[in-house]
């Protein structure tokens, strides 16, 4: 059974939409309505406000940690069609960077894996995918997918930069130019779509995976250590959680339902090691799954918000 370890108390002015612990699991950063993302310190199952962090002009949807090799770096999306992303600069939290051509609410901000560099994928209403990288010179250049999901995009989500099969990570010292860049994305078209950089053409469309009946409300794609395939989780408005695999033959995906909920689901997350799935949704319920030997879903655990307030 999942219990509640510890609460945070906020004292955000409106709803919380969005909570990321650090790589490190020593900061938390969430963000609200009110306009406002906080960061606060949670170690040793304390919590004191670190700062509160102020740009945005409508209700903040989600934040997103860098990887601590690149610092204390923290990104953060609105419904003010922005995305700013904050560092910590001795000691002092600022606006680092604001990137603001988008024609509609920007729904979801990713970091990719460290090891191809500092980029950063936007998902927007206005249907487009945004893919900021920090260069060398020390600015950032911006490259948008046009069209990406028709009506918008709701979530982002990169691959892995371990290869499926592969016990080890990428050697420190390997051309991040050279690495193949992907990531999943799911839209109010009812599409989770797969996108890959081609060296001298940008970003295009590698898969088009359709099962959805309604909007797929996020995405998640698995980590791959020591996993013989590759594995994306989608959940929709339909109630549905959909698992993807492909065994790195081609760019054909393979479906299975993890579940059909009687609510909408709005969120699923993978374990570290890539063999957990947490789900929440409109019930109120966090429930995690792992697949058996005999390739079944099943559900290991599940909290609901009368046991979680009652821990």
């Amino acid at each position: 059974m999942v219990s509640v370890i510890n609460t945070v108390d906020t004292s955000h002015e409106d709803m919380i939409h969005d909570a990321q612990l650090d790589y490190y699991g020593v900061h938390l950063a969430t963000c609200s309505s009110d306009r406002s993302v906080k960061v606060f310190d949670v170690k040793n199952n304390t919590q004191r406000l670190i700062t509160t962090l102020m740009g945005h002009e409508g209700p903040v949807w989600q934040v997103a940690w860098a990887h601590p090799k690149y610092g204390n770096i923290l990104a953060s999306c609105s419904y003010d069609r922005k995305v700013i992303i904050w560092k910590e600069m001795n000691g002092q939290w600022t606006k680092y960077y604001e990137y603001g051509d988008h024609d509609s609410s920007v729904n979801s901000v990713c970091w990719a894996p460290h090891e191809v560099g500092l980029i950063l994928a936007c998902g927007s209403s206005d249907g487009s995918i945004s893919v900021l990288t920090y260069t060398e010179g020390g600015t950032w250049e911006a490259a948008k997918i046009p069209n990406a999901h028709t009506i918008g995009c709701n979530a982002v989500s990169w691959a892995p930069a371990v290869v499926p099969g592969s016990l080890v990570e990428p050697p420190s010292n390997a051309n991040k130019d050279s690495q193949v860049k992907r990531f999943v994305s799911g839209g109010c078209d009812n599409l989770v779509k797969i996108w890959c950089e081609k060296e001298g053409i940008g970003w295009q469309e590698e898969a088009k995976l359709e099962s959805h009946n309604d909007w797929v409300r996020d995405v998640a794609w698995a980590p791959s250590i020591g996993l013989p395939k590759s594995k994306i989780a989608s959940c929709c408005q339909d109630g549905r959680v959909i698992i993807w695999t492909n065994d790195g033959v081609g760019t054909r995906w393979t479906q299975s339902v993890l579940n059909k909920f009687d609510d909408v689901i709005w969120h699923v997350s993978w374990s570290l090691t890539g063999d957990i799935l947490a789900v929440s949704g409109g019930d109120n319920k966090v429930s995690l799954w792992k697949e058996s030997l005999d390739g079944q879903w099943v559900c290991i655990s599940d909290v609901g918000k009368a046991q979680a307030a009652g821990s």
